[in-house]
C-alpha cells in the first residue's frame, strides 16, 4: 500500500472512530426510567409477523437486560421512560411476547448500558435515576428473560480501545497485546469478576420471582469466524479477531456455567448467528458494524438480530 492509499485510510478509520464516540456519548446522556409494562403493541409495518405461540405460558413475563436488549435506535417503544432507556417496539422481549400470545403480560426493564449493579440498584446517567431492573420483579411472574455481562467487561471501551489502536497496527493484535501487557489478560479477568455478579443477580430474581422460569440469554457473534476481518467497517485489527471472539466465547461460557448452577436455563444466541456477524452484507448481517447499514447502534443486533434472539427464545420454551 502507497503512503497516501495508507494515509487516506487511516484518516478515514479516525473519522470512524469519532462517529462512533459521538454517538455513544449521545446515548449515555439518557436517563433509564424504569419498566414499560403492558401488551406490545402491534408490529409496525415491515416489521417480521411474530411466530407461533411458543409455550402455553400465562402470566407476567419482564425482561432485564443491558442495550442488546433494548435495541436502542431501532424504532422506538411509545412512551417517556421507554425513550429514556433506548428501548425497541422491535426488541426481542416484544417479539417473544407477541409469540406468546394474549395471555402473556410483558414488563420490558431493559435499559441502554445496565450492568449487573443496575439489576439491583438505580442506574444513573446525567439525568434522572431509572430505578433498579429488579424492581419489575414479583411473585406474579411466570417467565424472566436477563441478558446482562457485556458493560460489565465493558465492551463499548473495548470497541473504542481495539478501534483506535487497530490505526497503529492494521495487521498484527495491538488490541491483544494492550490488553495483555504485564502477563495478565485483563478482559479474561473481567469475565471472572463479573462471574458472581452475574450469580448474585441470578438468586435475587429467583428470590423475588420463585414461580418463574428464568432464561440467561447470551450474545450473538459480533465478529465473523474466518476470514480477516473488514476494516474499517469494523476496525478489528487482523490478528486481533481471534482474541476478540474469544473474549465474547469465554463471557457466553461464564454465563452458561452460571446459568446452570442456578437452575436457570441459558439460550445460545452465539452459535446461530454465525455467519451474521458486522462484516456481512446487508440483509445478512444481524449485527451492524461501525456505521450501520439499518436502524441500530453500531456493534450491536439490528432488527434482523432481535427477531434471531427472539426465536431462540421461542425455541427454547417450546
Amino acid at each position: 500500500m502507497g503512503v497516501t492509499a495508507r494515509a487516506c485510510q487511516l484518516t478515514a478509520g479516525l473519522l470512524l472512530l469519532v462517529l462512533l464516540a459521538a454517538c455513544s456519548a449521545g446515548q449515555k446522556k439518557s436517563a433509564h426510567p424504569g419498566a414499560t409494562t403492558g401488551r406490545p403493541a402491534a408490529p409496525a409495518a415491515g416489521a417480521a409477523a411474530p411466530s407461533p405461540a411458543a409455550s402455553p405460558l400465562a402470566g407476567r413475563y419482564v425482561a432485564l437486560g443491558d442495550s442488546f436488549t433494548a435495541a436502542p435506535l431501532s424504532p422506538r417503544e411509545g412512551g417517556a421512560t421507554a425513550r429514556a432507556c433506548q428501548r425497541s417496539a422491535r426488541d426481542y422481549p416484544y417479539l417473544v411476547a407477541a409469540a406468546l400470545g394474549p395471555s402473556i403480560e410483558l414488563s420490558n426493564a431493559s435499559c441502554y448500558g445496565a450492568t449487573t449493579r443496575d439489576l439491583s440498584q438505580a442506574q444513573r446517567t446525567s439525568g434522572p435515576s431509572s430505578p433498579p431492573q429488579l424492581d419489575a420483579l414479583s411473585a406474579a411472574d411466570r417467565l424472566v428473560t436477563v441478558q446482562i455481562g457485556g458493560d460489565d467487561i465493558g465492551f463499548s471501551g473495548i470497541a473504542s480501545t481495539c478501534g483506535a489502536l487497530s490505526l497503529t497496527d492494521l495487521n498484527g493484535d495491538p488490541c491483544q497485546r494492550h490488553y495483555t501487557a504485564g502477563g495478565t489478560d485483563q478482559l479474561a479477568q473481567a469475565i471472572s469478576t463479573a462471574a458472581p455478579k452475574v450469580a448474585a443477580a441470578l438468586a435475587a430474581i429467583r428470590q423475588r420471582a420463585p414461580r418463574a422460569r428464568v432464561l440467561v440469554v447470551g450474545y450473538p457473534d459480533i465478529l465473523p469466524v474466518r476470514g480477516s476481518g473488514c476494516w474499517p467497517e469494523v476496525t478489528v485489527a487482523r490478528g486481533d479477531l481471534p482474541y476478540l471472539r474469544g473474549v465474547e466465547t469465554k463471557l457466553n461460557a461464564m454465563l452458561t456455567a452460571q446459568a446452570a448452577r442456578a437452575g436457570a436455563t441459558y439460550v445460545n444466541t452465539y452459535t446461530p448467528s454465525i455467519g451474521h456477524d458486522a462484516c456481512q452484507p446487508a440483509g445478512t448481517k444481524w449485527t451492524e458494524g461501525l456505521i450501520p447499514t439499518s436502524a441500530a447502534t453500531p456493534m450491536h443486533p439490528n432488527a434482523r438480530g432481535e427477531q434471531a434472539m427472539a426465536r431462540e427464545i421461542e425455541e427454547v420454551l417450546r
